[in-house]
């Protein structure tokens, strides 16, 4: 067996967790892939696996030799696919990430349009509001909402998305509109959070970003219920121009505290540069950010501008 087939066992292996695992996927018996997993320890000297009688667990020579081994099959997958005759027909497999809520309003749309368009590429979608990390998880593409600050992704900017706080007419005219971030210790307040009991809000103040603690009226894990709470004319909340963008142009929110909002998040679509010369990668690309250009996620029409009927 040579190296690369070596390799391809070992991650066959730890994907499958087990070598009887491996023996199936693979279609070698089970002394077989034993053997050449062995093998394999003996030519790079080191222990690769501790071999339990349930499972496979690696030892760190085994997890830096698995993450290494992953990216360099996945890089000769992706060349042997550029080299095609038909290489205006992407294909394989392709691992997508992106943040929960956005992806389910705005990515996932995107990406069913681009599976039927490109018949011959599968994908994995995985929504998450943590930050992932693309070598360990084996992603190809995430689309990240954040400033990036890791030097060894590739990003291309999709956009732009703003954050506003909005409230109804009416709890304006009970409660009075705040002018000032101290106002909101005086407000009730409508939080949507994914990170467990959140109390604050990211606000600019004096020129400088600041989490400044607000009085709980609702908190929520979806956006969906503090909007609808706004509108009811329960309180201020804080969420995605784009979430309450046809409220404001019907006259149903309207926006306050605009000079204390935080500047625009970037959208960005973020690969690793092993992933640079995919065409599967690329034709993603080419189809979120024409997906994505359609929408304004950075603007909110003038408050009343479209009549509701």
């Amino acid at each position: 067996m040579d190296r690369t087939d070596a390799m391809a066992l070992f991650v066959a292996a730890i994907d499958a967790g087990s070598l009887s695992g491996a023996s199936r996927k693979i279609g070698l018996s089970l002394s077989s892939v034993s053997r050449h997993l062995t093998a394999l320890e003996e030519r790079l000297g080191t222990k690769l696996v501790v071999r339990t009688t349930r499972a496979l667990v690696l030892t760190d020579a085994g997890q830096t030799y698995y993450e290494a081994a992953k990216r360099l099959l996945a890089e000769v997958d992706d060349l042997e696919a550029s080299l095609t005759t038909d290489a205006a027909a992407p294909k394989g497999p392709l691992n997508v990430c992106a943040p929960t809520l956005f992806g389910r309003v705005f990515i996932l749309p995107i990406l069913a349009d681009f599976a039927v368009r490109h018949p011959a590429i599968t994908m994995d979608v995985m929504l998450l509001d943590r930050t992932p990390n693309l070598i360990e998880d084996g992603i190809d593409l995430a689309v990240r909402i954040e400033d990036l600050d890791d030097s060894s992704l590739i990003a291309r900017k999709l956009g732009s998305l703003r954050w506003v706080f909005a409230a109804s007419p009416e709890y304006l005219a009970t409660r009075g509109t705040p002018a000032a971030p101290d106002d909101l210790a005086r407000q009730d307040c409508l939080l949507f959070s994914q990170q467990g009991r959140e109390s604050s809000w990211p606000i600019l103040v004096g020129g400088n970003l600041e989490r400044v603690t607000v009085p709980v009226r609702m908190r929520s894990n979806t956006l969906d219920g503090v909007v609808a709470a706004a509108v009811a004319g329960a309180g201020i909340v804080h969420a995605p121009a784009w979430a309450v963008a046809d409220h404001v142009a019907e006259g149903r929110l309207q926006l306050v505290l605009c000079d204390f909002e935080v500047p625009h998040r970037p959208i960005s679509a973020v690969f690793t540069h092993n992933r640079l010369l995919s065409g599967k990668v690329r034709a993603l690309l080419d189809a979120l950010a024409e997906g994505l250009s359609g929408y304004k996620l950075d603007e909110v029409p003038p408050f009343g501008s479209r009549p509701t009927a």
